[in-house]
């Protein structure tokens, strides 16, 4: 049995403490969300200052989305070969150069290639975090640990999307970019002082692809596609619900992002009931639950405030969907956690792509309520694939390094 389904500790011993460490890497999270989400709201200042359309600037967010896609899977296969502090210590590193060079773009093509590079350091950042959290977790608390990791999204959702455009409001846009960067510099000496937990394994990095020879991985991903195509697709498209379905204002769409990310947030406080049901267990449900409230997004899609209330609950029961999404893949092959977690990072940055381009055509034609069914449909994919059995920890793998 894997140690991330016992659900108690041995009987009279005490439950070891959530590593410091944990929130380091929930302010790496945070540093590297705030990069993704910065960009859409200081937009319109970009192109003033640029003197270019917001679509032209918004080419360096596209870019930054493909290189992170790119670089998570190809490059995460050697965390497990170097080791994962290393490697994020590396991509912290890079990804300061990358905001600083972002900061300093005499031209919108240099902000778009500056963004190319945060996208690799992200994209390798992102499993090794993963990677890490689930290296030092201790037993029996493995997901409230990753569930404090994953409150590093709703800091940059509520304090880096509203933050961002108050800073280039009150100084400038690159100052935005300047303060992300101090942030990961910040970051980078903070790991650089911290322990090192995971040394790494030493041997060649086998090819990324391979791991979907790994059993138990390919139906993982497979839910990791809907669950994230279902959620990109709806988010995508749910301020616009808004400011053009219901006749709200642009600025309403930031009590959004408030919502969304305290639900999100809220759910670490819940996590250990995914420790004491078991993460095989909790995951089905956790998508069934999601997919309920894509349905009464459909039925009170009409509603502002009624949407704004279902999703602080969309943030809650996603919060729970992604840990047990993790916590399931890092424990499949210990030796290749970082490899899988590239493809799960990988497969992520496809279904922003496959959910914003494929969830259009349905809202322009039939409406958000038709938009909340598809993602519901693809919620029920999500939980059947989560049902298939994966081997414990530790079972010997075919092409095990």
């Amino acid at each position: 049995m894997s140690k991330i389904d016992q659900a108690f500790l041995p009987a009279g011993s005490a439950p070891q403490a959530i590593p410091r460490k944990a929130f380091l890497l929930t302010a790496c999270v945070a540093v590297v969300g705030s990069n993704s989400l910065a960009l859409g709201p200081i937009a319109p200042e970009v192109a003033r200052g640029f003197g270019v359309s917001v679509p032209a600037v918004m080419t360096a967010s596209a870019g930054f989305g493909l290189a992170t896609a790119a670089s998570a899977l190809f490059l995460p296969r050697h965390i497990d070969r170097i080791g994962s502090h290393r490697v994020l210590r590396h991509a912290l590193a890079l990804l300061a150069l990358a905001l600083l060079l972002s900061a300093a773009a005499p031209t919108v093509m240099m902000l778009v290639v500056a963004q190319l590079l945060a996208g690799i350091a992200a994209g390798v950042a992102l499993p090794a975090i993963y990677a890490t959290a689930a290296a030092i977790a201790p037993r029996g608390r493995e997901s409230e640990t990753i569930g404090v990791v994953l409150t590093g999204w709703t800091l940059s959702m509520v304090a880096g999307v509203s933050l961002s455009a108050v800073i280039a409001d009150a100084v400038h846009w690159r100052a935005v970019f300047a303060a992300v960067a101090f942030l990961a510099l910040a970051a980078f000496a903070a790991m650089a002082l911290s322990r090192n937990d995971d040394a790494g394994s030493g041997t060649v990095a086998p090819p990324p692809l391979q791991a979907l020879a790994i059993p138990g991985v390919a139906p993982l991903l497979v839910a990791c596609c809907a669950f994230m195509a279902a959620f990109y697709g709806i988010y995508g498209y749910l301020g616009d619900h808004l400011v053009i379905g219901l006749g709200h204002a642009v600025s309403a769409n930031g009590l959004l992002a408030v919502s969304y990310g305290l639900g999100f947030g809220s759910a670490a406080f819940l996590d250990r009931v995914i420790d004491r049901m078991g993460p095989r267990r909790a995951m089905p449900l956790a998508y069934m639950l999601v997919g309920a409230i894509y349905v009464a997004m459909a039925v009170a899609g009409g509603s502002y405030w009624a949407i704004i209330g279902i999703v602080f609950f969309w943030g809650l029961v996603n919060h729970f969907g992604l840990n047990v999404l993790v916590m399931r893949l890092a424990a499949i092959d210990p030796a290749r956690r970082g490899t899988i977690m590239g493809l799960n990072s990988a497969v992520t940055y496809f279904a922003v792509f496959l959910g914003t381009t494929g969830f259009g055509p349905v809202y322009a034609d039939w409406g958000f309520a038709a938009a909340a069914m598809l993602a519901a449909g693809l919620m029920i994919i999500a939980a059947l694939a989560a049902l298939v059995r994966q081997p414990a920890a530790g079972t010997s793998m075919p092409n095990s390094p």
